[in-house]
Order: structure tokens, then C-alpha cells, then sequence
């Protein structure tokens, strides 16, 4: 997490549900082809991080990550993140 942590936009104002738990709940969404209401509590309320995917979505966020990845390695290679 520690080398994704500048592509995500810096926390304002009230303290918010950790962006390591919302990702892995988000890719888990995705891998598993869920909807947002049946992930795992574990991730937090379904509603904070189809909220996040969505704003992280709209502001590039994923983009910023996999440009970012994909440069820190001058092999061309295929970068997944689980």
C-alpha cells in the first residue's frame, strides 16, 4: 500500500474509513463480480466505498496508478493489482 499511497487524494476534515480496507474492497467487489450491498463488513459500509470507487473513478485515480506502476519498471510487464 505504501507504493500506492501518493496516487490517492489527501484526507479532509473528518476522519475517514482507511484506503487500504476501501481498495481491498473495491478489488474484491470487482474480482468477484458483486454487487456494492453484498461485500463483506470487513471493508467497511458498502455505501463509503462505492462513494470512494466512484469519486477515485471520476478524478483518475486508478489511471494515476497503473501509469505510475507500470513507469517505476522499465520491463514491459502486466501489472494486476490483487
Amino acid at each position: 500500500m505504501e507504493r500506492l499511497k501518493p496516487f490517492f487524494p489527501k484526507s479532509h476534515g473528518k476522519p475517514r474509513v482507511d484506503d487500504r480496507r476501501v481498495l481491498s474492497g473495491i478489488i474484491f467487489i470487482n474480482r468477484n463480480g458483486l454487487r456494492w450491498c453484498d461485500a463483506s463488513k470487513v471493508y467497511g459500509p458498502a455505501k463509503t466505498f462505492y462513494n470512494r470507487w466512484k469519486r477515485w473513478s471520476d478524478n483518475g485515480v486508478f489511471a494515476r496508478i497503473m501509469v505510475g506502476l507500470t513507469a517505476e519498471s522499465a520491463e514491459h510487464k502486466t501489472i494486476m493489482i490483487e
